[in-house]
Formats: structure tokens, sequence, C-alpha cells
């Protein structure tokens, strides 16, 4: 299966809730590899690589959030798979 890449962009109640923690959990879970970061304008930004149907879960699951998590908008935009990531971090 083809590896692809995504970038999604959340925003709402999505920081100090929990939602970093959150998305490295499920994408360990599933096996998706990149990354999650807070924005200064209070978004939440997630690349994650990973075969499609896992990316499709992964997405499915980032939707509910945490408990305390307020989604209200989720942009995504595919992105080119430069160098493929080993792993899934949380940025500070």
């Amino acid at each position: 299966m083809a590896v692809c890449r995504k970038r999604y962009s959340l925003s709402g109640n999505v920081q100090g809730v929990g939602f970093r923690y959150f998305a490295h959990r499920v994408a360990r879970e599933l096996g998706v590899h990149g990354w999650v970061r807070n924005l200064p304008d209070g978004r939440v930004e997630i690349e994650a690589q990973g075969e499609e149907e896992k990316l499709n879960h992964f997405l499915l699951k980032i939707k509910s959030g945490p408990p305390l998590a307020v989604i209200r908008d989720i942009s995504i935009e595919n992105c080119e798979a430069l160098a493929p990531y080993e792993r899934f971090t949380i940025e500070f």
C-alpha cells in the first residue's frame, strides 16, 4: 500500500485539554508516524504519515478528541512525503 502524508489543523478548545497526548496515543495505536504541536493562535497542528486506511482511522479518532476538547473545525492538506517519519512525536 502507498504511504501518504497529511497535515491537519484543528481549531476550537484544543489546547490545555491533553489533545497532543491523545493524538500521540492514537497514532501509536494505529502505527501512524509524524508529529503534533500547539500553535500560537490556539490551534493544534498534526502532520501524519501512513497508509491511507490508517490515516482515515486516525482522522475519525482525532475528530472525537479527548473528553474536554471541543473541535470546531478541521482543515486537511495533503503533503509531499519527502523523508519518512520513524515515529510519532509531540513537539514543544
